[in-house]
């Protein structure tokens, strides 16, 4: 059998044949060198990047969000209907854990304003919640549906994502619009803007061929990607490249998609559900119990 060493520490072989060796990461393991040997014959090393873990026990169904000074935000969501004393938690520069928002019901989707105030929806009540940086929770629009993701855009009107089949748009007004209709979800919408104003939305169905869909600013739906399965998370990079937490021909992880609507696999794991860039190179990739981090 081949050997597969990450930074000097052997690595347990899942399958291994002519043209593919499958490896889980140890643990203990970080970046360094990766290379493969069987016997005394060596390959050459390449650079692999490991990411380091930030948070655990957690369950994030959605993206973590940054506000302005580097504090990142993440749920214990739960399962339907459960309430938990804690579900919401903040975690700064340093990577102190502290919880957030107390009593909010399967707190979802996240996104912070240009004030930096944290918005919170719930998908139990179809709410939406504003918090204050001194940790003040009001309700800030109610019945959004099953309520997911959400995303501002660059005027402060922010988006929210009904999984059974709705985008609405609440302006500054707090005045409520249909944005967009697309087929419903069997888990959520997930949503992110491009530099240019468009919406992009992933939403898992029971297809394993799924789309990425782009939504112009007038509301007219078009499909910009098709073949990932399970998407969920989204962002772009500051160059126009859009990443999907997705599986794609089978291989599960942080997919790019660059504006020729090429796509490739750029992080791999499993249960990875959604993404943040941080300041510099930092990425912060969200499973569904943990938060990691890796430099891009």
């Amino acid at each position: 059998m081949p050997e597969v060493m990450i930074h000097q520490i052997p690595s347990h072989i899942i399958s291994s044949s002519l043209n593919l060796i499958v490896a889980q990461v140890p643990l203990e393991s970080c970046s360094g060198d990766l290379w493969v040997s069987t016997g005394d014959n060596k390959s050459n090393h390449i650079s692999c990047k490991v990411a380091e873990l930030v948070a655990d026990n957690l369950h994030p169904v959605t993206n973590p969000v940054l506000d302005i000074e580097g504090n990142l935000y993440t749920t214990i969501s739960g399962q339907k209907g459960q309430k938990l004393p804690n579900s919401v938690f903040r975690i700064d520069v340093k990577g102190n854990v502290e919880p957030w928002a107390t009593d909010l019901i399967n707190p979802t989707g996240l996104a912070v304003n240009h004030q930096g105030d944290l918005f919170v929806s719930s998908r139990h009540e179809g709410n939406i919640y504003r918090i204050s940086s001194k940790n003040e929770k009001v309700i800030y629009a109610k019945g959004m549906g099953i309520a997911t993701d959400i995303v501002f855009d660059q005027d402060d009107n922010l988006y929210v994502g009904d999984r059974s089949g709705t985008i609405f748009k609440i302006d500054k007004k707090r005045e409520i619009f249909v944005f967009a209709t697309l087929e419903a979800s069997v888990s959520a919408y997930h949503l992110a803007f491009d530099q240019s104003g468009n919406l992009y939305v992933t939403g898992p169905t029971t297809s394993s061929y799924d789309n990425v869909y782009k939504i112009t600013q007038n509301g007219v739906v078009e499909v910009f990607y098709t073949g990932l399965g399970r998407p969920q998370g989204v962002a772009f990079d500051t160059e126009g490249n859009l990443y999907v937490a997705a599986s794609l021909k089978g291989r599960r992880g942080i997919i790019k998609i660059d504006r020729k609507g090429e796509a490739q696999i750029v992080i791999a794991g499993s249960n990875i559900i959604g993404l943040a860039f941080g300041y510099g190179k930092a990425v912060y990739v969200a499973s569904s119990s943990s938060i990691y981090r890796i430099n891009l």
